[in-house]
């Protein structure tokens, strides 16, 4: 395998345990994964067709052994259990994972404090220390600390937690507003909107939709944050509706998960396989085939940071297939990237993958068992 040398220093400083190759690397990984599928998957690794997150190259074969990258942990209103949640944090960015969290039940800055005469110094307070402590670690010793931060459109700290990035800090941490249909139903109707008290679910003061959603795109542009995640429709789609609501994603929100649930994920290197100046669709299948019994696979031979976390991911069982090398695919394909055909590529590319990675998993399931929480699934029926 040629490489160029800012990769081989970046393998080397993250990825490659002394002494060892790229080669050795991938083979080193899927040997840990521990199917009879080990040669295919060390091939489609080092023909650099699908890669997993890095939490899996780094750790496969390791006494660590931690293979996820996305966690999401739940915040209560409590100063207990916010400490043992940041705690808990800490433990899962050692083994180089990255956590998201909602703020959103955190009572609002300015609130009474049950069994003191002091007052509450809300989420954004508590932001900042999960961000602090971030800066004291290296995830896996490797690299730093990756956080996302929800909060939710009615929370009464809102405004507050849209600017929290405008004079710098939070650099351990992306942002997201977590909106309700509500708000876009008083934005659409110019109806005041209703900002809550989670304690006690006490109105404390409403703003206009409009200069809420202004002072959020004023942010975005000035600093990248916040941005939005549309949890009615998360959970509308959410396909274990019996066990409870998502409220939050991975770092980089891509994949929403349930409280205490943890996902391996995988990217397929789409500009690996153009054939003669168009898509080798079998090819792309065979991999995607591959890709997903391997990111199952992974939940198998994994070693959970915390025993809660084995069990919320065992009875779901998520795995996080993407794609990467879109726009080398489409250069290859001499396809401008801002184009109609581009469009209508993407739409066929990830309809198959889509259709291909169920496929996949139909397959597993009638040679494994179907994943523990079916019964209160979309899948029941």
């Amino acid at each position: 395998m040629k490489l160029c040398e800012p990769a081989e220093v970046l393998l080397a400083s993250r990825y490659l345990m002394p002494g060892e190759t790229p080669e050795d690397l991938f083979q080193r990984v899927a040997k840990a994964v521990g199917t009879e599928k080990t040669s295919h998957f060390a091939r489609i690794m080092t023909e650099l067709e699908f890669l997993p997150n890095s939490p899996t190259l780094m750790n496969a074969g390791t006494p660590c052994g931690q293979l996820s990258a996305c966690f999401v942990l739940p915040i209560e209103d409590s100063i207990e259990h916010i400490f043992s949640i940041l705690k808990y944090m800490a433990l899962i960015h050692k083994t180089g994972g990255g956590t998201g969290f909602s703020f959103s039940r955190v009572r609002p800055r300015g609130d009474m404090v049950g069994g003191s005469a002091g007052v509450a110094s809300g989420p954004i307070s508590f932001i900042r220390v999960f961000d602090e402590a971030t800066n004291a670690l290296r995830q896996g010793g490797k690299r730093r600390g990756a956080n996302m931060g929800v909060l939710s459109s009615h929370h009464p700290d809102i405004l507050e937690f849209i600017r929290s990035k405008e004079n710098g800090g939070l650099e351990n941490f992306n942002l997201s507003i977590g909106f309700d249909s509500r708000f876009f139903s008083c934005l659409e109707r110019k109806r005041p909107y209703s900002l809550v008290n989670p304690r006690d679910g006490e109105v404390w003061s409403e703003v206009k939709p409009g200069d809420l959603f202004s002072t959020l795109a004023m942010a975005a542009w000035r600093c990248g944050d916040p941005g939005v995640l549309f949890l009615d429709h998360i959970n509308a789609k959410n396909p274990v509706p019996a066990l409870g609501e998502i409220e939050a994603t991975n770092p980089c929100g891509e994949q929403p998960l349930l409280p205490w649930e943890s996902c391996n994920l995988g990217s397929i290197n789409l500009s690996r396989f153009i054939r003669k100046e168009d898509i080798d669709w079998d090819a792309l299948r065979e991999t995607v085939w591959l890709a997903v019994e391997f990111l199952d696979a992974v939940i198998d031979v994994n070693r959970f940071p915390l025993p809660i976390i084995r069990d919320r991911t065992l009875r779901t069982r998520k795995i996080g297939l993407g794609v990467m090398g879109f726009a080398d695919m489409l250069i290859r394909l001499g396809v401008p990237y801002y184009s109609d055909e581009a469009l209508s590529i993407a739409e066929r590319l990830m309809r198959f993958i889509q259709e291909e990675s169920h496929a996949a998993s139909r397959v597993l399931g009638e040679e494994k068992g179907s994943f523990p929480a079916i019964d209160g699934s979309v899948y029941s029926g």
